[in-house]
């Protein structure tokens, strides 16, 4: 999508917001916690680079599905959390996992 030119398509809307190849996998692992630590993310991610989850965590939160929380403090902690909105991506989520799990199971 261009610069300055939002999607008005409804499955263009919901690809923007899943773009990239390991944001439906962040995005799972905040339907199974809630809330997640930077940390945290990389542990259950080991495959993902620094870059590729700080821009990930970033995406996600300029779509509005999860929120940035960060405590005052030495060090600082900053905690992403699930919004409301970003829960009604449940069950495309389900819907995804169900279709992979079938086309596993045919591929044998």
């Amino acid at each position: 999508m261009p610069p300055g030119r939002e999607p008005r398509c409804p499955i263009d809307i919901t690809l923007a917001a899943l773009a990239g190849r390991w944001t439906p996998l962040v995005l799972r692992e905040f339907l199974r916690r809630g809330r997640a630590t930077y940390s945290e993310l990389s542990a259950a991610l080991p495959a993902l680079s620094d870059k590729v989850l700080s821009d990930r965590l970033a995406q996600l939160t300029d779509a509005g599905v999860i929120e940035r929380h960060r405590t005052p403090g030495w060090p600082p902690r900053v905690r992403y959390v699930l919004t409301a909105q970003g829960r009604t991506l449940e069950p495309v989520m389900r819907s995804m996992w169900e279709w992979g799990t079938a086309r596993r199971d045919a591929l044998g």
